[in-house]
């Protein structure tokens, strides 16, 4: 099904690529987003009705349906772990995976970085202080020869495998891109700019890079795509000048929740995920054997 409407959307365009996409009015795609924070867009200006999920409609999802002219079906809410793809968030919201369907054409997700915690983890990263004076998260992490994050990325494997399976039982004619999560702070991270020593600031983001390079991993597995956000938002971390930053910090510099996308960032990581889907569409089984 996505194959049949894509080539209705490449048909009325010059090209399936850098141009514009516009999908035809009588058949856009049937476009499904999944996902936590990093994709829903708390505090981001523009919120969607469901307050419970503090999504905006300025998140990466929106964007990417704009630029394929996709019908968007946006579940992605905010504190989402695997478990609610399936289970009522909340205890009243519906299962994230409701929103699939055999209809259904094209399916984003982001998601794990609330079952091992990335956040929590990052805050508990912060001194006042310089070295010396108070402690390291990374030492504490990684006390006794054991990586606390990296064994918490590894024991969801499984989940994120059960995850997708799920996404192609319900949604067996789309096509589905896994979102990474993005380059938070740069190596040596900007103290005391942001308020996290050099060690731990690498440590923190190399916890981020590992689960990215998990999801890439098990969407290689299942036969989706991967759109590394990490690679789109270098350069754009929450060390950045305010105007150039795609990903805030612990005192937000635009209107978003501090530690996520702002508005610049999903723009960014929505343009980057529908260039994707673009190329994905354009691929033949030629080029996809070479």
């Amino acid at each position: 099904m996505f194959v049949r409407r894509w080539g209705v959307v490449c048909a009325v365009v010059v090209a399936c690529g850098a141009a514009p996409v516009v999908a035809d009015a009588a058949e856009p795609l049937d476009y499904v987003a999944l996902g936590d924070s990093a994709a829903a867009g708390p505090l981001i200006p523009g919120p969607d009705p469901n307050l419970a999920c503090l999504r905006s409609t300025r998140n990466y999802p929106r964007v990417t349906a704009d630029a394929l002219g996709a019908r968007l079906t946006d579940a992605t809410c905010s504190g989402a772990e695997i478990e609610d793809f399936t289970g009522r968030q909340h205890g009243f919201l519906p299962p994230q995976f409701d929103a699939l369907s055999a209809a259904t054409d094209l399916v984003t997700v982001t998601i794990g970085g609330n079952d091992v915690d990335l956040v929590g983890a990052a805050v508990s990263c912060l001194n006042a202080f310089p070295e010396p004076f108070g402690k390291s998260c990374a030492d504490e992490f990684t006390q006794d020869g054991r990586d606390e994050l990296s064994s918490r990325i590894a024991g969801i494997e499984g989940d994120l495998d059960a995850a997708l399976t799920g996404i192609t039982d319900r949604a067996p004619n789309a096509k589905v891109v896994v979102a990474g999560y993005g380059t938070y702070i740069r190596p040596g991270g900007c103290y005391p700019k942001e308020p996290i020593w050099a060690r731990d600031a690498d440590y923190v983001q190399s916890s981020v890079d590992e689960l990215s390079d998990l999801l890439r991993d098990r969407a290689a597995a299942h036969g989706a795509e991967f759109v590394d956000i990490g690679a789109v938002s270098e350069g754009h971390d929450v060390c950045a000048a305010p105007q150039d930053k795609y990903l805030e910090g612990v005192l937000p510099t635009s209107v978003a929740a501090p530690l996520h996308p702002n508005a610049r960032g999903m723009a960014a990581f929505g343009r980057a995920i529908a260039e994707s889907v673009r190329e994905g569409a354009a691929r033949t089984p030629a080029d996809d054997a070479a």
